[in-house]
């Protein structure tokens, strides 16, 4: 299993092959990853812990938010704008398409430019 460091937290990596990857992440209280979308990659996420406020939108100035919780799911498509921030630290899973490197970041706290 691959461990990457983030600013928010970490992610595991758990599985990825040529059709699937799967990653336990955490985020900590307070943190969120970048304001993005992916080209191809396509993903969903598990709660495991925590609450976890995901933004999702078409652009960046229609982006609707929710908290949340264990056992609660979302699919975001490829072009969905999207970030994921910890109300609590929280951890999660995300079942996705192989795609890693497939990020276009559009605002990020810890000034980090596109991958």
């Amino acid at each position: 299993m691959q461990i990457i460091e983030k600013p928010w937290g970490q992610e595991e990596i758990i599985e990825i092959n040529d059709r699937y990857m799967v990653k336990r992440l955490t985020m900590w209280k307070g943190h969120s990853c970048s304001l993005q979308y992916h080209n191809q990659k396509k993903e969903t996420i598990f709660v495991l812990s925590g609450r976890l406020r995901i933004s999702l939108g078409p652009n960046k100035d229609e982006l609707s938010s929710r908290v949340y919780t264990k056992g609660e799911t979302i699919t975001i498509s490829p072009g969905e704008i999207h970030r994921m921030e910890g109300v609590e630290d929280s951890v999660y899973l995300e079942a996705s398409t192989p795609e890693l490197d497939d990020v276009v970041r559009l605002a990020d706290s810890y000034g980090r430019s596109a991958e």
